[in-house]
């Protein structure tokens, strides 16, 4: 299923603490955001990619697409105040009635075989998003005082990528504009307007790095893929 991306890229991730744009650190000599870009590169289901971008940060990046040779750039968009006017100003650019997902620069692991899936819900429901069940005990608390444990059977962890028809997801970015509404994800804005939303069950290594302990993690998830490869080689 053919399918458009826009891969917000503007932030500048204080809580990662390196004082630059955390989309430039580099696991395994590479920066973070070309990792999630090549993904896309190689799936033949993606017919272009929309990456968001801060004025500061446009020169670099654009020299790093050529060096790593990513060619699916449609164009460079300059971001807003919030992620989601970010994603906003390049859903304004997409002329066509495709599918687009919304991706997270800073994740880099997701895999080609749930793009495919994703787009093939969202073109069927109008919505998909990726999201793994919670593992962890989940308290409601005030303070610092324990209100109550949820159940958490029903509980899930959202990802990134998100997928929609592009039509349902302007007009969610239109009235959440016009509401002057901020949303926490994509997804937020299509339950607004009551459009049902499509749960994948995705995969824990679909990890989004936002603090410095998260490279331990992605360092982690490429050893085990290149333990993986050669188990196929072998």
């Amino acid at each position: 299923m053919a399918y458009e991306v826009i891969i917000p890229a503007a932030g500048q991730g204080k809580r990662m603490g390196v004082g630059k744009n955390k989309l430039f650190l580099e696991i395994d000599g590479i920066p973070v955001f070309i990792h999630t870009l090549q993904v896309f590169e190689e799936d033949n289901n993606c017919q272009g990619i929309w990456l968001v971008v801060s004025p500061q940060d446009k020169e670099e990046m654009h020299q790093l697409l050529e060096k790593y040779e990513i060619k699916k750039i449609q164009a460079l968009v300059e971001g807003g105040k919030e992620r989601q006017h970010s994603v906003y100003h390049a859903v304004k650019r997409i002329k066509n009635n495709s599918i687009v997902l919304v991706h997270d620069a800073a994740r880099p692991f997701i895999q080609i075989e749930q793009l495919e899936i994703l787009a093939e819900t969202a073109k069927e429901s109008g919505a998909a998003v990726l999201a793994v069940p919670i593992k962890d005990t989940v308290k409601k608390v005030q303070g610092d005082l324990v209100v109550e444990t949820v159940e958490r059977s029903s509980l899930w962890a959202i990802q990134t990528p998100q997928a929609f028809r592009i039509s349902i997801l302007k007009e969610a970015h239109e009235k959440a504009e016009l509401d002057t509404y901020v949303g926490t994800d994509d997804a937020s804005l299509i339950e607004r307007l009551g459009f049902p939303v499509r749960i994948i069950e995705g995969n824990y290594d679909n990890i989004k790095l936002t603090t410095p302990e998260d490279l331990y993690f992605a360092e982690a998830i490429l050893a085990k893929k290149s333990i993986e490869k050669m188990k196929i080689k072998e």
